[in-house]
């Protein structure tokens, strides 16, 4: 039943033709043996091949496409054999293609694979066009280490503070992700001893599975912690955090695909089983407000953070936020100085990253970019006196290691990527992850789609690319002549802002001395911002 279903499927369409063609060629064959048989016997043969190959494709683990499209899909991967040749013609150049090149897709899928990911013959980059950054290399190089680079997380008030890697998986949902893509992420983040941030979709059943170290996203739809009412559940947040999985709590006050926009999911796409793992009733919409319901000033997030501390036992709390008004940023700062609260960690998300859909005006307009927002989150920190006790996170299109040096050298402390991991689950960037129609199984709840993502083989993949990027990003710490990532300063980069001149990101990237803003900034703009913002409400001060 299950096949025929499946032989019904647009997705299966040549296989169907190939097995009907197989039949009808078979059959004519038989009844004209053996004077008429002509061209029947060869196109038994062939149409019969065919629907082996295709019968091979459906069961075979290594290539989720293969699983949803078997035979048609083939002809990408001659298409891609073919492509060196081809591409100056027909296909994008290897430094082409957005968001991801394919160079910086290949490399994402070679490590995951643990292929070879070398590149011959120098740089396809233009070394001489504006934009182009570089990082200064040590004539001492250092030893390359070999030790997991972790950073600790978690303040005096923490009970239970973490050790978190310096790479992890950023925030994607079940629901946006497939159950076989939350499982193989996982279980990989469990064997390479990393962290996987569930998205603001809730702690499922699929994160359980793995045994892998969790940050619980907390969205202003409080999913997996809210009552029927839709507001923050204490009883419901502490029997979940009370879980030695979740490491680390995360309140999600926006996110770089679309900040400042809340989210629904229609009644009709509220399965059961999501239901149950959002703690939303069936039948009705599911709501992510714009904006969160349990604090509405600085004051009111301050006191918040204490309360998830407290009750997840002292656990680490940290925000996530795409930075918009620069004011509103300072406010909470105002509000930790007030209230003497500090949040353990702040992820800072760019808007150009996000796994998630968004309106075209959100993807494209709308927040600040990675690096100016942990800039300035930096500078914020540094001025209010507050960045000694907090940690900082990027996540924002970051998919190799030299990615990684750049923003630890702006003050990150660690980097998470979502999109990177995507590839190493098989992702091909085909664009239509708000489609539900994800042709390698990784975004869909389409579970015939879903089935081409093979846990166990995408398991290693995880794993192998987390492994890999460690491994990258020492060899450039090494290579810079220093021991850990974290001695990256802005001035061992420079980028190139015209044909004739560079700077260093240390020059790009004024940093403000620890305090400033509270004996007084130097720079007028700051001085400004920092008396715009007030500690009781988010709104300017008037």
């Amino acid at each position: 039943m299950r096949l025929l279903i499946l032989a019904f499927s647009a997705r299966f369409i040549v296989l169907t033709a190939c097995a009907l063609l197989t039949l009808v060629s078979g059959a004519a064959a038989v009844l004209a043996w053996p004077q008429g048989s002509g061209l029947l016997v060869p196109a038994f043969v062939v149409f019969g091949a065919l629907s082996l190959l295709g019968l091979r494709d459906l069961l075979q683990t290594r290539h989720a496409v293969l699983r949803n499209y078997p035979i048609a899909a083939h002809l990408r991967f001659l298409l891609e054999e073919m492509r060196p040749e081809m591409r100056q013609y027909f296909f994008e150049s290897e430094t082409d293609g957005l968001p991801f090149s394919r160079n910086q897709r290949a490399v994402v899928y070679q490590r995951a694979k643990m292929q070879l990911d070398k590149r011959p013959f120098g740089t396809q980059l233009d070394v001489g066009a504006q934009g182009y950054e570089w990082l200064r290399h040590s004539i001492a190089p250092a030893p390359v280490a070999a030790t997991p680079f972790r950073v600790l997380v978690g303040g005096p008030g923490c009970a239970q503070p973490y050790a978190i890697s310096v790479f992890n998986i950023s925030a994607m949902s079940f629901g946006s992700l497939s159950a076989n893509a939350i499982r193989a992420l996982n279980r990989g983040a469990a064997l390479g001893g990393f962290a996987h941030d569930t998205g603001e979709g809730g702690f499922s059943p699929y994160h359980r599975e793995g045994g892998g170290d969790v940050i619980w996203e907390i969205g202003s739809g409080y999913f997996g912690c809210r009552a029927a009412e839709g507001v923050f559940d204490p009883g419901a947040f502490a029997a979940v955090a009370a879980n030695p999985q979740i490491k680390m709590i995360e309140i999600k006050l926006s996110q770089g695909a679309k900040p400042g926009h809340g989210g629904v999911l229609p009644a009709a796409k509220v399965t059961a089983e999501i239901a149950a793992i959002r703690g939303v009733p069936m039948g009705r919409d599911c709501l992510s407000p714009a904006r969160h319901g349990a604090f509405s000033t600085p004051l009111e997030m301050m006191g918040f953070v204490a309360e998830l501390r407290r009750l997840s036992g002292g656990k680490p709390v940290g925000f996530k936020l795409c930075v918009g008004h620069p004011w509103e940023f300072l406010a909470i700062c105002k509000a930790m100085l007030e209230t003497g609260i500090r949040a353990d960690f702040i992820v800072v998300d760019g808007k150009e990253g996000g796994t998630g859909a968004a309106p075209l005006e959100f993807a494209d307009h709308l927040g600040m970019p990675m690096r100016e927002g942990l800039v300035f989150v930096r500078n914020a920190l540094a001025g209010a006196g507050l960045r000694s006790d907090i940690r900082l996170a990027a996540s924002g299109k970051i998919a190799n290691a030299f990615d990684m040096a750049c923003v630890m050298a702006l003050s990150a402390d660690w980097c998470n990527a979502a999109r990177g991991f995507m590839f190493a689950l098989g992702c091909i960037q085909s664009l239509s992850c708000h489609t539900d129609r994800c042709p390698t199984g990784v975004a869909t709840q389409d579970k015939t789609r879903a089935r081409a993502l093979v846990v166990e083989d995408k398991t290693e993949r995880v794993r192998n690319y987390h492994r890999s990027m460690l491994g990258a990003l020492a060899e450039l710490t090494a290579a810079a002549g220093l021991d850990h990532p974290r001695d990256f300063r802005p001035v061992h980069f420079s980028r190139r802002v015209s044909p004739s001149e560079t700077r260093t990101f240390a020059e790009l990237y004024p940093e403000l001395q620890p305090g400033e803003l509270i004996a007084g900034a130097r720079d007028p703009w700051w001085r400004e911002q920092w008396d715009l913002a007030r500690s009781d409400r988010f709104a300017l001060a008037v």
